[in-house]
């Protein structure tokens, strides 16, 4: 009886140390919030201030705020079909070097023949800057389109790759020699026992890839697109536009934040168990 008396008030007090455990956590958040505002609140405040001391007639290459707020109102129309224009590039590209990227990197992973064939090759042309490939696509490929996404798809392709083969690399081996005892042919270990094991690493190389992504997009479309993100920055900054110009940097950068959150949120939903 006294047990039982007792146990109720000691779930209690678990239950208030847990509150009071997750309390500090959740003002640690709050408080990461409230200095990442006032960091942006200060930027723009320096920018508003350094805006007064610059003559913006005869040198209009930092426009002030207001006149860049009010110039990307007026171009929401337009970013938004470059926003679609620019999607239908790095979508196919992207999406195609996280499956080519992942699967490769897992089988070199877990294959030694084909690792200690793949790995030299990667370790030569990884490196090369993708950038370099572009002049060439466009004049290889039928068209920009095509040849822009190639380029996505070479800048994304290598982080996934190589986060995929250290992700199958870190593998303990027992897990493996279960699976074989247990009876599992080597795609069944690939797909049950090595890709969901390798997920976190495979989440980090999708991250740096889709950066690369939108960097390797705005330069392609500098060179010849009729549409897109970096077709509009670039277009406006020919006319000495520079409030548009502007205004297309803060809508590509708020894109990208944006394509980035929603990367972040499906890692946060697949890899459960590391909350």
């Amino acid at each position: 009886m006294e047990n039982s008396e007792t146990l109720p008030g000691a779930g209690q007090g678990a239950e208030e140390s847990a509150t009071s455990e997750d309390t500090p956590a959740r003002a640690r958040r709050v408080f990461i919030a409230w200095e990442a505002l006032a960091l942006w609140a200060f930027l723009l405040f320096a920018w508003q201030a350094a805006s007064f001391f610059i003559n913006q007639e005869t040198n209009p290459l930092l426009p002030a705020p207001t006149t860049v707020g009010k110039a990307l109102f007026d171009s929401l129309p337009e970013l938004w079909k470059g926003t679609v224009s620019s999607f239908y590039i790095l979508v196919p590209g992207y999406l195609l070097a996280v499956v080519a990227g992942t699967a490769l990197g897992l089988v070199a992973g877990v294959l030694p023949g084909l690792g200690r064939a793949f790995f030299p090759f990667a370790k030569v042309v990884s490196p090369i800057p993708p950038t370099v490939y572009i002049p060439y696509a466009i004049a290889v490929l039928p068209t920009f389109r095509l040849s822009a996404a190639f380029v996505v798809f070479i800048g994304a392709f290598w982080p996934v790759f190589h986060n995929a083969a250290a992700g199958a690399h870190a593998i303990d081996a027992h897990y493996r020699d279960n699976a074989r005892v247990l009876g599992f042919t080597r795609f069944e270990t690939l797909t049950r026992v090595v890709f969901p094991a390798s997920l976190p690493h495979i989440f980090a190389g999708m991250g740096v890839g889709l950066g690369f992504s939108f960097i390797l997009l705005t330069v392609a479309e500098l060179f010849g697109a009729n549409a897109g993100l970096g077709r509009f920055i670039q277009y406006y900054a020919d006319f000495a536009d520079y409030p548009k110009m502007v205004a297309g940097i803060i809508y590509t950068g708020a894109v990208t934040w944006f394509s980035m959150t929603l990367l972040d949120a499906l890692r946060h939903r697949a890899l459960f168990w590391l909350r």
